[in-house]
């Protein structure tokens, strides 16, 4: 018989590779329309080192029949839920904009359930105390779309494919309208030690804006400047998996 707790589990929190006992997690969180695989390239630079993540959310691929959630505290709220509590193994999270700030609320529940995350990678996103920046989620279909080719998404369609833009559309609009409404609340800091990622060459997300994560914990936290735009580890995989590694404290096996 199915386990529906599992069932449920495994629809959200995708594992490309299994991992040995002990292994540390890093739980990965996509873009604004975009989907777990987009962590596949992370998690074969890791594994077996690293028990790599990665969320799928609804509203798309696989999920398409499901709503697409259109605010981030209940996405972080239904991860909480889901985690594992008997789990002990380290935890680390890993947010690429939109993905960033779910990946921070996400942050805050856990340390607030008395299971505080080992670490928070904030990735191509401003701090999340700054003023919001463009709305684009109330605009047509084109300027939406505008916005998703000059960020260079890996996720974004050809013009010629016009039914392909109808499907994704409806998912990336809500994933618009949920990181666009979202605002921080002033709380309690973080515990964990908090690294901000951001390409050299991001429209939407300069060093400086990056930096302001570090207002969010208590603990040491870092800057890390890749070559690139707002997808720079797409072309990156290997330097940042190499960081990763630094910052979880595993090390490759030599042979």
């Amino acid at each position: 018989m199915t386990d529906p707790a599992a069932a449920e589990r495994d629809l959200w929190i995708r594992q490309f590779r299994p991992a040995g006992p002990g292994v540390p997690r890093l739980l990965c969180l996509p873009h604004a329309g975009g989907s777990a695989g987009f962590y596949l390239p992370l998690s074969h630079a890791l594994s077996p080192l690293v028990n790599v993540l990665a969320v799928q959310y609804p509203g798309r691929q696989d999920r398409r029949g499901e709503p697409a959630l259109r605010s981030i505290e209940p996405l972080a709220d239904t991860l909480l839920r889901l985690l594992d509590p008997e789990d002990t193994t380290p935890l680390a999270l890993f947010g690429h904009s939109m993905g960033a700030v779910a990946a921070f609320e996400l942050a805050r529940r856990l340390e607030a359930d008395g299971r505080p995350a080992s670490l928070l990678v904030a990735s191509a996103r401003r701090g999340p105390f700054l003023p919001p920046g463009p709305s684009f989620h109330h605009l047509g279909d084109a300027a939406i779309l505008a916005e998703v080719r000059n960020l260079g998404s890996a996720d974004a369609l050809p013009p010629e494919h016009p039914a392909l833009l109808q499907l994704a559309l409806p998912a990336l609009r809500a994933d618009f309208e949920a990181v666009e409404s979202y605002r921080a609340a002033r709380a309690a800091p973080l515990s964990c030690p908090v690294v901000a990622m951001t390409g050299g060459d991001d429209p939407r997300v300069s060093p400086a804006d990056a930096r302001a994560w570090s207002d969010v914990t208590d603990a040491p936290a870092s800057l890390s400047v890749h070559p690139g735009g707002h997808f720079y580890l797409l072309d990156r995989t290997a330097e940042i998996a190499c960081e990763l590694r630094t910052l979880l404290g595993v090390r490759p096996t030599r042979t």
